[in-house]
């Protein structure tokens, strides 16, 4: 398990583990579910770079620790 941190522009910051093996899709679920936001709403950035639903944690090489920017569309 490793441990993620999702930032979002109004102060926010949430904490979620989860699994390298893990989607970024599972984890907006996750995102959600702590946040009380609809899962399909939220989108995770660093600088430009827009991560895809359909690809995992591992292929990303996201890691421990790692820093999410959350915004909402």
């Amino acid at each position: 398990m490793i441990e993620v941190t999702v930032n979002d522009r109004l102060g926010k910051k949430v904490r979620i583990k989860c699994n390298p093996s893990d989607t970024i899709g599972d984890l907006k679920k996750l995102i959600a579910a702590q946040t009380g936001t609809r899962w399909e709403k939220i989108v995770l950035k660093k600088w430009y770079t827009i991560y895809k639903d359909h690809i995992t944690l591992m292929d990303y090489e996201i890691h421990e620790g790692f820093n999410f920017e959350l915004y909402y569309q």
